[in-house]
């Protein structure tokens, strides 16, 4: 089954969605990047409203600006200009460009991977409460979509290893939504010592605790409420849904876990990365 055109359609190999153009994609490809400029890129539904943020490192409270990112997603490299923050200088920006860390070189990256089962089943519910997305009531369906790159970002492998092709050769944190969820504070560290940004145990301990998934669920500037119901349909579900690591066991039956570890499991054992399936093991 493939995706509705009412919802999608395909520019320079890679799928968007309908609230843009492929003309305003590619009007945007040349958007100068800074070397003060901070890009915050996953795969959708893998982790970046987790992210704390530099802007966030600079100030004593946690202010949640990843809240505010533009709502421009799904960036294939060749259009990773798209998103452009207002702010006039450091400015942090959200993308899930694929594998665009060469359209960055002068820019702070900090990349989040997630293990794809919890990412597929977290899209498939997504899809339900976004509109503007292609709502497929048949899970089987959107697996084997999810699995051929046939969905806003296209392939979560090509964009993961698009981003790891490029460890050694640009500035580049890597992180993983099992770790955050494992160690939040160590992820904090991190991105502090990634930025430059040196923090009071008292700082440190606040980012941690309003960055948790818990207290960004109640945060209107994290958890999207306030969303119009042309945009989002709240009767189905929520943007901030579990949070969880391992919820696919939830969802997937054997039968569709054994499917789609047959269709990835060879091509992510190249992956420079261990994938955490749940909290009790890894792979």
């Amino acid at each position: 089954m493939e995706p509705s055109k009412e919802f999608m359609f395909k520019y320079k190999g890679f799928y968007f969605g309908v609230n843009t153009s492929a003309e305003h994609v590619a009007s945007l490809e040349n958007f100068e990047i800074k070397d003060s400029d901070i890009f915050i890129a996953t795969y959708p539904k893998s982790g970046k409203n987790g992210t704390v943020s530099k802007e966030e490192i600079n100030l004593p409270l946690f202010n949640h600006l990843i809240a505010a990112v533009p709502k421009f997603f799904f960036l294939p490299a060749n259009t990773c200009n798209l998103i452009r923050a207002t702010c006039p200088s450091e400015r942090q920006e959200g993308s899930h460009l694929t594998g665009g860390a060469q359209c960055l070189p002068e820019a702070e990256i900090i990349y989040v991977t997630r293990n794809p089962k919890d990412v597929l089943v977290s899209y498939y519910h997504f899809s339900k409460f976004i509109t503007t997305l292609e709502e497929v009531p048949d899970f089987n369906i959107f697996m084997e979509r999810f699995l051929a790159g046939k969905v806003l970002a296209s392939s979560w492998f090509d964009h993961v290893a698009g981003w790891y092709g490029h460890a050694e050769d640009f500035n580049i944190l890597f992180l993983t939504y099992e770790d955050m969820k494992k160690d939040l504070r160590s992820a904090v560290l991190k991105i502090c010592n990634f930025l430059g940004k040196k923090l009071s145990e008292e700082e440190i301990e606040s980012v941690v605790r309003q960055a948790t998934f818990e207290n960004m669920k109640k945060d209107p500037r994290a958890n999207y409420e306030n969303l119009p119901d042309d945009i989002a349909d709240k009767s189905k579900g929520r943007f901030l849904r579990k949070g969880t690591v391992g919820d696919w066991k939830n969802m997937m039956t054997v039968a569709q876990s054994e499917r789609f570890d047959e269709a990835l499991n060879e091509k992510i054992k190249t992956l420079p990365i261990k994938i955490t399936w749940d909290m009790n093991s890894e792979k």
